[in-house]
C-alpha cells in the first residue's frame, strides 16, 4: 500500500459520502482507511449501505474517535456549520493533511455572506482565506497547490460551468440573469423531512426556497468576479424533482455586444475543449439527465430565445457525482498531482 493515498471520509453515512466511497474504492491510488458518521458509529458500511454489502470496508467510527494520523486527505462530507472546527483541529494536529470540502463552510469568501446565508458565525476566519474554490475547469490551477478546497453545491456547479465563461467574456449582461433549476430528491440529503417522502414528493414537482436558496451566494459571488462585478444579484429558482438523482439548469440570458446564440455556443466549446467532464452537445441537441446519470460528465447547450437580443444556457449533471463526490475526487487528483480523470471514466448509466 506504499503507493496509496490515505483517505478519510466524514459523514460517510449521507448521500454524498456514501458516494464518495463508492468512487473512492475503485481508484487505484486510494486507500479508505477512516469512515465517520456519529449516529452510526460501530456499524459496517454494509449496514448503512446495502450497496457496499460485495466490499471490505472500514467500520463507521466518530469524529472524536478518528486518527488522524491515519490519512492523508480528508473529504467533508458534514452538514454546513459543522465542518469549520473539524477543519481547524486537523489542520492544528495534522497540518500536511489535504482536506477537501463538500459542505458549504468555506465557498464564501466573506465570512460576513457566510452568517447572512447559513445563520452562523464562521469559526474558523483564520484559514477561510486558503481555502480554493474547488470548480475544477475554472480554479485547476490553484486547487493543485491547496491544503483547503472548497467544492461548489451542485447547482452552482451546473450554472457556473455554463454561465462563468459567458460573464467573463462580456457576451451576456450579468445583471440580468434567471435561472430556473431542478434537483433530484438525494439533493435534499439523507434525513428525514416530510417534503422528500414518497408520497409527498412523488408525481409532482416542487419550487423551494424561492428567492432565498443559499446556493444563490455561490452563484453571485463566482459570476460576479467574473464579469467584474461587486454585489451581483440574480433569479434563481430551485424545484424538487421526483427521481433520486441529477440535476438540470435553465439560465435565460441577455446579449451584448450584438452576440447570437452562435457565438455563445462557440465561446463554451472554445473554453471547455480540453476539459475532459464538460460537453458542449451538438447544434440543436437539448441536455437531458439521462446523459449524465452516475457519471462525472456535465452536458450543455446553447439555444436562441424566441425574445430578440436572448439567448437559453442549458446545463446538466449528476448532482451526487460531478456535482458533488465526483468534483471532490476529480480536485484530489489535481492536488495530489494524478491523472485527473482517474477513477472518474465512469459513463453514465442509462437506463
Amino acid at each position: 500500500m506504499a503507493d496509496k493515498i490515505r483517505i478519510g471520509v466524514l459523514g460517510a453515512s449521507g448521500y454524498t459520502g456514501a458516494d464518495l466511497v463508492r468512487l473512492a474504492y475503485t481508484h487505484p491510488k486510494i486507500e479508505i482507511t477512516t469512515l465517520t458518521a456519529n449516529s452510526h458509529a460501530g456499524k459496517p458500511m454494509k449496514a448503512v449501505f446495502k450497496h457496499f454489502s460485495h466490499v471490505t470496508l472500514p467500520d463507521l467510527v466518530t469524529i472524536d474517535d478518528a486518527d488522524w494520523s491515519s490519512v492523508d486527505a480528508v473529504f467533508c462530507g458534514l452538514p454546513h456549520g459543522t465542518t469549520q472546527a473539524i477543519t481547524k483541529s486537523i489542520f492544528q494536529s495534522h497540518p500536511h493533511v489535504k482536506i477537501l470540502d463538500m459542505s458549504a463552510d468555506f465557498r464564501l469568501k466573506d465570512p460576513a455572506a457566510y452568517k447572512e446565508w447559513y445563520g452562523l458565525d464562521h469559526v474558523a476566519t483564520d484559514i477561510q482565506p486558503e481555502a480554493v474554490y474547488g470548480l475544477t475547469e475554472l480554479y485547476r490551477d490553484d486547487i493543485a497547490k491547496a491544503r483547503l478546497v472548497a467544492c461548489p453545491g451542485c447547482y452552482p456547479t451546473a450554472v457556473l460551468l455554463s454561465l462563468v465563461p459567458l460573464a467573463k467574456s462580456g457576451l451576456i449582461d450579468a445583471t440580468d440573469i434567471v435561472i430556473d433549476a431542478k434537483s433530484g430528491v438525494s439533493g435534499a440529503g439523507r434525513g428525514l423531512k416530510e417534503n422528500t417522502l414518497f408520497c409527498e414528493a412523488g408525481e409532482g414537482l416542487s419550487p423551494y426556497s424561492v428567492g432565498k436558496h443559499r446556493h444563490s451566494a455561490e452563484i453571485e459571488q463566482e459570476i460576479g468576479f467574473a464579469a467584474g462585478l461587486d454585489g451581483l444579484r440574480v433569479n434563481f429558482t430551485p424545484h424538487l424533482i421526483p427521481m433520486s438523482r441529477g440535476e438540470l439548469t435553465t439560465s435565460y440570458v441577455r446579449m451584448n455586444q450584438g452576440a447570437s446564440a452562435a457565438d455563445l455556443r462557440q465561446l463554451l466549446i472554445d473554453a471547455y475543449a480540453s476539459d475532459p467532464f464538460v460537453t458542449v452537445l451538438d447544434e440543436g441537441v437539448l441536455p437531458q439527465t439521462q446523459m449524465v446519470r452516475g457519471s462525472n460528465y456535465v452536458a450543455m447547450n446553447v439555444v436562441p430565445d424566441r425574445i430578440p437580443g436572448r439567448a437559453i444556457v442549458i446545463s446538466t449533471l449528476d448532482n451526487l457525482v460531478k456535482g458533488s463526490a465526483g468534483q471532490a475526487l476529480q480536485n484530489f487528483n489535481i492536488a495530489y498531482g494524478l491523472e485527473e480523470t482517474m477513477g472518474l471514466k465512469q459513463l453514465p448509466l442509462f437506463p
